[in-house]
């Protein structure tokens, strides 16, 4: 894989491709769906996971943890909440432990084996807390705010794939049977993708940053005024979009 240009820091461009990878995202994150034939139907495949993984490695750990948060923010002002923010909380960080946990790792052993190695501790990572997730917090959660105590709605959407589960037995078929191998499948498809890609989108964006920055009588004082004018820009645009996705839910 190739190496991430880092010299100069923060670049227009770098923040530039912040905004493509947290955009195609948050159409990807927009467009879930469900295996109803394989997993609960509540439980919706996301392919928002690739850009992430893809963006984490291009530009580093810190920019993929953007990405996750803009893409958040940007599907909760096209589509708003169903669970009033806990399961976009839910997602932001199960995704950031996954791409974050590998960027680091890929960051500090920038070599195929250091990206395989990242990717799988980053897995393990996310389906760990994807579990204490839905434990303590999601299903509990549901329980109380939506169907006030009743475990019949969960029950009812879990029999189809599991038949004979009951309350007793609800959290040994919905953790390891549902929630534990979707999120391996999740993380796994992103992996995939990931491979498959990311040496061409790599060296599309060092391509870019050498046309824009490679040149010797390149001004170094308005490449920093750029920057700085990109940052305030983006930070506007976050603040905006928190606050279109706080008035969608809370005033119209």
């Amino acid at each position: 894989m190739s190496q991430e240009n880092t010299k100069k820091g923060i670049s227009s461009t770098h923040i530039a491709f912040i905004a493509m990878f947290a955009t195609l995202a948050a159409v990807l994150y927009i467009l879930n769906f469900a295996l109803p034939f394989a997993f609960p139907s509540f439980l919706e495949f996301k392919l928002s996971d690739i850009p992430i993984l893809i963006g984490t490695f291009t530009l580093g750990p810190i920019s993929g943890a953007i990405i996750v948060v803009v893409e958040i923010l940007i599907k909760l002002v096209v589509k708003g909440t169903t669970t009033v923010f806990v399961g976009e909380l839910s997602d932001l960080i199960t995704s950031c432990v996954f791409a974050v946990t590998a960027g680091v790792i890929y960051k500090k052993h920038r070599t195929f084996k250091g990206a395989l190695v990242g990717m799988a501790i980053g897995t393990v990572a996310e389906v760990v807390v994807a579990i204490i997730i839905n434990r303590f917090v999601l299903v509990p959660f549901y329980l109380e705010f939506f169907s006030h105590g009743s475990w019949a709605p969960l029950l009812g959407m879990m029999k189809p794939l599991f038949p004979s589960i009951t309350k007793q037995t609800f959290y040994n078929f919905y953790l390891w049977v549902s929630v534990l191998p979707f999120n391996l499948l999740r993380c796994l498809v992103a992996i995939v993708v990931t491979l498959l890609v990311y040496k061409r989108i790599s060296r599309l964006i060092n391509s870019v940053n050498r046309k824009i920055y490679g040149k010797e009588d390149h001004d170094e004082q308005k490449s920093k005024r750029t920057t700085i004018i990109f940052i305030c820009v983006g930070v506007f645009l976050v603040a905006l979009l928190i606050t279109f996705a706080l008035l969608r839910e809370f005033v119209f």
